[in-house]
């Protein structure tokens, strides 16, 4: 770990192989809580394999991951389906919602799914998407939105949880430059206010220096690790804090 607090999600050793492919040879991290990370690698190199062991989506072949003390590995695929529904937030490179559902459905969705009354996730929903700036997007289907407003809505169901990780692969992947520094600053900020860990998968650099730390992968290993400057200065150019409400 590295110079912050007790760690949220660790890795002791971990390899996975698909096939013949050796995806990841041996990764040992930390990520404290409310950290801010980058994985940045070429193509292959195995960055997002890495994300999918970090969030229990994939169980490595070998060594562990651990999460808040739990080893994930131990878990039956119903507890890692619902340590991700509860402890953890999704953002995709294509906002994977709903095309079905309003903006705030798509939103209150994990809340139902574990359990919550549709009256309370809605509400919560509305709310989350007020503190994020959204609500005029609330009644509004993902095909009456442009690529940023999903993933605008994307990040507020990311949080709507109230996660302790939030892991986000390529989240402006599908995005201009322009869009994905405003996607990049709300997500920032969103999850500074939430106090969540952040955990981003991405090629682009500028996406990278919106982060505290930057991992490198290559060949499955992890090639630096190193902190960055996160002040404003090192940001991109014309980068400030987003108008998150409180």
């Amino acid at each position: 770990m590295r110079g912050m607090s007790t760690p949220l999600i660790t890795t002791s050793d971990i390899v996975k192989r698909f096939d013949t492919v050796t995806a990841l040879a041996g990764v040992s991290i930390s990520i404290a809580a409310g950290e801010t990370a980058a994985i940045m690698g070429p193509s292959g190199s195995g960055k997002s394999t890495l994300l999918h062991c970090l969030s229990g989506v994939l169980i490595p072949d070998r060594g562990a991951v651990t999460f808040g003390g739990t080893e994930i590995s131990h878990l039956t695929d119903a507890q890692r389906s619902h340590l991700r529904l509860r402890e953890l937030g999704f953002v995709f490179q294509d906002s994977q919602l709903i095309p079905e559902l309003p903006a705030r459905e798509n939103v209150a969705l994990p809340l139902m799914l574990t359990g919550t009354s549709t009256r309370t996730a809605l509400r919560t929903a509305d709310d989350m998407l007020a503190r994020l700036g959204l609500v005029e997007l609330r009644s509004r289907r993902p095909t009456q939105m442009s690529g940023g407003q999903a993933q605008r809505v994307a990040i507020a169901r990311a949080l709507v949880s109230s996660p302790r990780a939030i892991f986000a692969d390529e989240p402006s992947g599908a995005l201009d430059q322009a869009t994905g520094h405003e996607m990049m600053q709300l997500l920032t900020a969103a999850v500074a206010m939430a106090g969540a860990a952040l955990v981003v998968v991405t090629h682009d650099v500028n996406v990278a220096r919106w982060c505290s730390r930057l991992i490198e992968i290559r060949d499955g290993l992890v090639h630096s690790d190193r902190l960055l400057n996160v002040n404003t200065a090192n940001r991109p150019a014309g980068a400030t804090q987003s108008g998150v409400t409180r």
